[in-house]
């Protein structure tokens, strides 16, 4: 089943900055295959449900062997039966949208 997911993993216990734990599971999803979009706040992964949810696990053993004592996630996924769509197509659905709403 393909599914879009929003990640945001905070590690705990680690001090202000998570740069470098974000770098790490940015790493893990790549080395995985999978399309993502990172943000400010998060990460948009997209694939197999069974990938994406293989390399959030592993995007967590990763957090803690590099030393986090603790993390809290959290996700939201979508998943569509009636039609494939990607990250991509989600925004510029919208985006069209917004154009016919200006017209601009």
């Amino acid at each position: 089943m393909h599914t879009i997911a929003d990640l945001c993993v905070v590690p705990m216990g680690v001090g202000v900055s998570v740069s470098k734990y974000v770098a790490a599971c940015q790493q893990v999803f790549d080395d995985a295959g999978l399309k993502t979009h990172m943000h400010a706040y998060g990460t948009n992964i997209e694939g197999p449900w069974d990938d994406v949810f293989a390399a959030i696990k592993r995007c967590h053993e990763m957090v803690h062997e590099m030393g986090a004592p603790r993390i809290t996630t959290t996700i939201k996924v979508g998943t569509r039966t009636d039609r494939e769509q990607s990250m991509e197509d989600k925004v510029t659905s919208v985006k069209e949208k917004a154009r016919e709403q200006t017209g601009i």
